[in-house]
């Protein structure tokens, strides 16, 4: 068993263990933007393939206190990277730092890849590392002065589902967009965006419906490890593609604009979800009454530059006309702005602070009936 981490925004860290709990995997600890757990090849694999919201999948390889490059580097040459790693693995090593004595990313990275080269030189006993095999990427992280050295098993971000090719204008992650579904508790209502720019919150509900696994069409570091991996990577797949289903309630995403509206509508073709979603052009302060009790989750503009101000809070007031005249509808708002509320005409029922990438949001939640 390896001890793992997914990492996510800061903010979800609690939808992301549960989501981790759901998959059977065991040892599940959240900290500031990174839940632990314990995995084989075949967790790994899971991890990669199912999770919504986790940003990547790691696997622990050391972890120790540091305050000095020295300290770092002795550090990092003791951790047996042979045991794991061939010695003609490309080895990109990344870093960040948080509230530690180290602070230079560029210098942790520069001073972390020159101890893992000497690590595999000494194992090996290569004077010179070929680099010229598969992909093993290391990042180094240290926060409040503790460093983790893992093996990112993912590759690119979780957020890369492939669907994506082109993004409207303040594009949502797909993992915040998945996470924002599931603090709603979604499940059986219709859904609408009205507001859905590239489509994200809509193609993302669409595979919760559809218990498609967001991992299932995009390729992965772990999988070209081993043959262990290899075969976990593949009988993963073939799960996940066994359990998906029809989508039973209707789901819609409309938005202003024709452009975004064709946009997103070849962004859910790309993940095979085409038919899914009911597209169409029109403005959100003419929302009409669902023919069923429903959801709304929308991301609407945020006043970011000079002069949005007064048009975005217009925006904001005449959402609230429309929305909170709405019947057996919950409605869930993501926004930077900080008096949405007051521009609404209602209080929401529960607040929550999210990052939109480094810009930090809140998600206002309407769902008690008034």
């Amino acid at each position: 068993m390896y001890k793992c981490y997914a990492s996510c925004a800061f903010g979800i860290e609690g939808i992301l263990a549960t989501e981790i709990r759901e998959l059977g995997l065991t040892g599940v600890m959240a900290q500031d933007a990174r839940v632990y757990f314990e995995a084989d090849e075949y967790g790994v694999a899971l991890a990669n393939i199912f999770l919504r919201t986790a940003d990547r999948v790691y696997i622990v390889l050391g972890e120790f206190s540091v305050r000095s490059f020295d300290e770092l580097f002795q550090n990092i040459t003791n951790i047996d990277f042979a045991s794991f790693i061939p010695s003609d693995a490309k080895l990109p090593v990344n870093a960040n730092a948080v509230r530690s004595e180290l602070m230079s990313v560029r210098d942790i990275q520069a001073v972390s890849k020159k101890a893992v080269v000497k690590a595999m030189q000494r194992k090996y006993k290569l004077g010179t590392l070929p680099e010229n095999g598969g992909v093993f990427g290391l990042f180094v992280n240290l926060y409040k002065d503790v460093a983790t050295v893992a093996l990112n098993t993912s590759g690119a971000g979780l957020n890369r589902r492939g669907y994506r090719l082109k993004n409207a204008e303040a594009p949502l992650k797909e993992t915040l967009a998945a996470a924002l579904i599931l603090i709603s508790r979604w499940h059986s209502r219709d859904f609408y965006d009205p507001m859905c720019g590239s489509g994200t919150i809509a193609i993302e509900a669409a595979m919760i419906a559809s218990n498609m696994a967001p991992g299932i069409h995009r390729q992965f570091d772990a999988q070209n490890y081993s043959n262990s991996f290899r075969k976990a990577f593949a009988d993963v797949r073939e799960h996940a593609g066994a359990r998906q289903t029809t989508p039973e309630m209707r789901i819609c995403a409309g938005d202003i604009d024709s452009k975004n509206i064709k946009l997103a509508t070849g962004h859910a073709r790309n993940m095979g979800l085409d038919g899914a979603i009911d597209f169409y052009v029109g403005d959100a302060t003419e929302f009409r009454q669902p023919e069923k009790p429903a959801t709304i989750i929308t991301n609407p503009p945020y006043a970011v530059r000079l002069g949005e101000k007064e048009e975005v809070e217009r925006l904001y007031k005449n959402m609230g006309k429309v929305f909170l005249q709405l019947q057996d509808t919950v409605f869930f708002v993501l926004t930077a702005s900080d008096r949405f509320e007051k521009d609404f005409g209602r209080k929401a029922d529960k607040k929550r602070k999210l990052y939109n990438g480094n810009l930090r949001c809140t998600y206002y939640q309407y769902f008690r009936k008034r």
